[in-house]
């Protein structure tokens, strides 16, 4: 009896604002974490750029985008472009 297809691990997704797409098909994207201090309680708002496949270049600067884990693009490339989820206003 044949195997059944492996199934594929969870992979993490994030959602941030596109700052930039002047690659070609790469966006860089930065994703807010906001967490207490563990010592002092205040609220931190702690930022991460991600560097993205984008193949169709359908992402602008200033959208909310989706991005997923997946194997490595290229030296600092490791995520995908997912779903634009809002547009920028402001572009149009």
């Amino acid at each position: 009896m044949p195997n059944p297809a492996p199934v594929r691990p969870h992979r993490k997704e994030r959602v941030g604002e596109v700052l930039s797409n002047k690659m070609a098909k790469t966006i860089i994207v930065r994703v807010e974490r906001r967490f207490p201090h563990p010592r002092f309680h205040k609220v931190v708002t702690a930022y991460h750029k991600f560097y993205a496949h984008d193949e169709k270049g359908e992402a602008k600067v200033g959208d909310r985008v989706r991005i997923q884990e997946t194997r490595p693009w290229s030296k600092t490339k490791r995520w995908r472009l997912v779903q634009v989820v809002q547009r920028n206003a402001d572009a149009a």
